[in-house]
């Protein structure tokens, strides 16, 4: 992921500051990438790089809790609606294994529901994809070398925002389903928000049918609201998955859920999870700074408002120049849709993608000193997306690139 596929190689970077990253040759870029949205507050922040400094002077100490763990896990409880309880990793992809196993042991059963295209890690249970989205064949297919194409066994996949296809694989294997996972907000296919109504509605079918529901908010998780997208939609799962965002760019991640789901894990119950490097203590004083600033008040009232007004000024610089995009984004994270002029529902609609006009604006882009990521030369869009430390001057200076970039696309065509 790290490889940008229109550069042929990866951005070598040498240097974050706020909003401005520095390659190996000096130049300097607009970053609107940020980490792939782990650098929330920005790069170098001072409230992370004071407590980092202070978790060193504390020494390494690992493979054991301190009062920061505990005080961030009240935190979490805090902040978090499904947060009852609280378990600390290192990676988005050790966190949602977790929870799957949780759920397998307390429903005892084996399937698993994922919604087609959602991306949650790079374990072999996550490593499916359908065999052609486009055309409906939603047959599970190992989407990676190495991964056993029996694992297809104990998985579903349906399309995200259609409720009667979901009805119809609760149905179809009722009794079976041990956990439903979604991504609330569908940004690993750039910004796909969540129909009106879908996730109260994937809420109250998973209830009824005794299955968990599992909110991956590894990427969501503290990008529009301080709950994440459960608090914004008002739509409490069962478990939750963080990361990312919550501690500006340093390893961590957790899993949240019901205590009574929770207490499953060792050493209170049978199902296993630990991990020598899990809540390191640098991560944990940095997840405190982060989540401390973001506890101020309004700074989710301005993300929002700035946020909007930034996607509608970009998609007005599309639209005056006749350029086929459509621009969704919410809160801090957005994608961009070349070859498109309707909003984007499902993975099937972002697989439509033109990676090719994609690429003309990225290159131009970086050529003038806004980066934006790429992740593949196929299929959906990656994500992109802005920290705190964006100020107006640095979205108008983005807004000018832009529209730059785009004259030049139409002068080409």
């Amino acid at each position: 992921m790290r490889h940008h596929p229109y550069l042929g190689r990866p951005l070598f970077l040498v240097h974050g500051e706020g909003a401005i990253v520095t390659d190996i040759q000096g130049k300097q870029y607009l970053d609107f990438n940020m980490s792939n949205g782990a650098t929330m507050l920005g790069h170098r922040h001072p409230a992370t790089q004071r407590a980092v400094r202070d978790a060193l002077e504390n020494g390494m100490i690992t493979a054991a809790d301190t009062p920061y763990h505990e005080q961030l896990a009240r935190m979490l409880t805090e902040i978090i609606p499904s947060a009852e309880r609280v378990r600390f990793a290192s990676t988005g992809t050790e966190v949602t294994v977790v929870a799957v196993r949780l759920a397998r042991h307390v429903t005892g059963r084996t399937k698993l529901l994922k919604f087609d295209g959602h991306f949650h890690g790079l374990s072999d249970v996550f490593l499916f994809r359908a065999a052609d989205s486009q055309a409906g064949d939603l047959q599970a297919v190992p989407s990676s070398g190495g991964v056993p194409a029996s694992g297809a066994d104990d998985l579903i996949l349906v399309p995200f925002n259609d409720a009667d296809a979901f009805d119809k694989a609760l149905v179809r294997h009722r009794g079976e389903i041990a956990a439903v996972i979604l991504e609330p907000v569908h940004y690993n296919a750039g910004c796909i928000p969540p129909e009106p109504g879908f996730l109260e509605h994937v809420r109250t079918r998973t209830r009824e049918e005794g299955i968990v529901l599992i909110f991956d908010e590894v990427l969501s998780g503290f990008r529009m609201d301080l709950g994440g997208a459960q608090a914004y939609y008002g739509v409490t799962p069962d478990l939750s998955t963080l990361a990312k965002a919550l501690a500006n760019g340093m390893p961590l991640s957790a899993l949240v859920g019901r205590a009574d789901i929770m207490e499953q894990l060792a050493p209170t119950g049978p199902v296993a999870h630990s991990g020598t490097y899990s809540g390191h203590p640098l991560s944990v004083l940095a997840a405190l700074a982060t989540l401390e600033y973001l506890r101020q008040p309004d700074v989710y009232d301005v993300l929002l408002e700035v946020s909007e007004t930034f996607y509608r000024d970009m998609q007005a610089i599309f639209d005056r120049h006749g350029l086929p995009v459509v621009v969704q984004g919410l809160g801090a994270r957005f994608g961009l849709y070349f070859n498109r002029r309707e909003r984007v529902r499902t993975y099937a609609d972002a697989l439509n993608h033109d990676h090719e006009l994609n690429r003309r604006f990225v290159l131009g882009c970086l050529d003038r000193g806004l980066y934006m990521h790429a992740y593949t030369r196929q299929g959906a869009p990656g994500h992109c997306g802005f920290s705190l430390s964006h100020t107006q001057e640095h979205f108008a200076e983005a807004l000018t690139i832009i529209e730059h970039v785009s004259a030049e696309l139409v002068k080409q065509s």
